[in-house]
């Protein structure tokens, strides 16, 4: 992957610089430092911090990659693989528990409850009733999934059936996220969705009746032939489909994605710009809070009546936890030291067989990265307390990077009240596009992946 994002501020001393059209190379920021600064000389540390004691005191969660599609969406960018047949899942899924295996016999995992469990992809629910069922087994033979407090799990509506739910249901998942993205046919069509509207329907009542703790729903703000009719039609099924929570993106141009590649071969695209997506984004929140939902983080929104319903993956997640990854490409985190497996399948498979963490790079971060790390994720909560980072960390925030508040205030995108940090709305809409004024100069303006 190779995402080049246009850098937001010129100068961090200076005046804000705002966006407009949807450039190639936009990203959606999920850790720091920047991927391309992870490198293969820290694979060593993260091999070592396997090897150091548990942190008992940490949350550890479990990440598992399961990479598979029908069709590759246009606009996606992750590790997926379509086309592959049943053999070729089960060694996949052969190296995945090797894997885990590995994990369980780690010092830094022994004798440590999981808290979480992540099917993530590609499209977990494209795997057989029979390998889903294959998988957790063994998954739990590796490691204890005892204290496991929420396992997720996303899906696409072309990939279930009846039963398939029901299986998923079994294995013990709590939290179903299910991969809309638009409700309209031609929509989903133009943007390479495997699924059209009929098979949402389809599935609706079958969630209904088995019964998961959480059911969420993903929505794209800005697809490729969408427009504020459709966008608004799409808002109010979403409405009818009546799930727990919403999480709404905004379509981004990762390098790597085919409408990127098409753009930069010369097709003309339309597509919608920063101002009109948050503008639909935010029309949405209006919606959604007139029909019971209240808002959760900068992209989710949640059912009143199902807030005290915690997301843990995305909470330990942001506030520091380890986490387990398994599976290619994945990535994960162990004291203090990010790493990433191998985005090459025959490496992949290759290392786990040969008894070998399948890590092909690392970042080991200093205790202010790890401040910034969270900070800048939990300002996606949209709202954060000056005094957790100062008991966590012993630095205030409101003094340590006062001239970059100072500047999101004055700008309209942040209020500053009792050592509470509140966006706005405005700020609430762009907030990825706001935090780099958080990074460190060194980290600046460089290549996110």
């Amino acid at each position: 992957m190779s995402d080049t994002p246009t850098p937001i501020f010129k100068d961090p001393a200076t005046s804000l610089e705002k966006k407009t059209s949807t450039e190639i190379g936009s990203v959606f920021v999920s850790n720091y430092p920047a991927y391309s600064f992870w490198n293969d000389t820290d694979i060593e540390k993260a091999l070592q911090a396997f090897q150091h004691p548990a942190h008992i005191d940490k949350p550890l969660g479990l990440y598992m990659h399961i990479p598979f599609c029908r069709k590759r969406c246009k606009f996606c960018y992750f590790k997926v693989y379509t086309g592959k047949n049943s053999d070729e899942i089960q060694n996949y899924l052969d190296a995945l528990v090797r894997e885990l295996e590995i994990y369980g016999s780690q010092h830094a995992v022994q004798h440590r409850p999981l808290k979480y469990v992540y099917f993530g992809g590609g499209t977990p629910s494209f795997i057989s009733v029979k390998h889903l069922k294959w998988l957790v087994e063994r998954a739990k033979d590796a490691i204890s999934w005892d204290a496991v407090e929420e396992v997720a799990f996303e899906c696409e509506p072309g990939t279930l059936s009846r039963s398939k739910l029901e299986a998923i249901r079994e294995i013990g998942v709590t939290r179903l996220s299910v991969g809309v993205e638009h409700f309209n046919d031609d929509i989903l069509k133009e943007n390479g969705r495997a699924h059209v509207s009929k098979e949402i329907y389809r599935v609706q009542p079958w969630i209904k009746e088995i019964g998961f703790d959480q059911v969420n729903i993903d929505l794209i703000s800005g697809m490729i032939g969408d427009n504020f009719e459709t966008w608004k039609a799409a808002v109010e099924e979403t409405i009818e489909f009546d799930p727990d929570s919403v999480t709404i993106y905004q379509l981004e141009l990762p390098f790597n994605a085919v409408y990127s590649r098409h753009i930069r071969e010369g097709e003309k695209l339309t597509v919608a710009d920063w101002a009109t997506k948050r503008e639909w984004h935010s029309y949405a929140i209006d919606r959604l809070s007139e029909a019971g939902y209240m808002v959760s983080s900068a992209y989710t929104m949640v059912k009143k009546e199902s807030s005290n319903k915690k997301f843990i993956y995305r909470d330990a997640l942001w506030r520091g936890s380890d986490m387990l990854a398994a599976g290619v490409s994945s990535f994960g985190h162990i004291g203090g030291v990010h790493f990433q497996n191998s985005s090459r399948w025959a490496e992949y498979i290759g290392k786990v067989d040969s008894g070998q963490l399948p890590i092909t790079r690392a970042f080991a971060t200093s205790e202010r990265e790890r401040l910034i790390r969270e900070m800048i994720l939990q300002l996606k909560l949209g709202d954060i307390s000056a005094n957790y980072f100062q008991d966590k960390f012993q630095v205030d925030i409101l003094d340590e990077f006062s001239e970059a508040y100072q500047r999101l205030q004055a700008n309209g995108m942040l209020s500053v009240n009792d050592r509470q940090i509140t966006l706005s709305r405005q700020g609430l809409l762009q907030v990825d596009q706001l935090l780099p004024i958080f990074y460190e100069e060194k980290y600046r303006d460089a290549r996110y992946t």
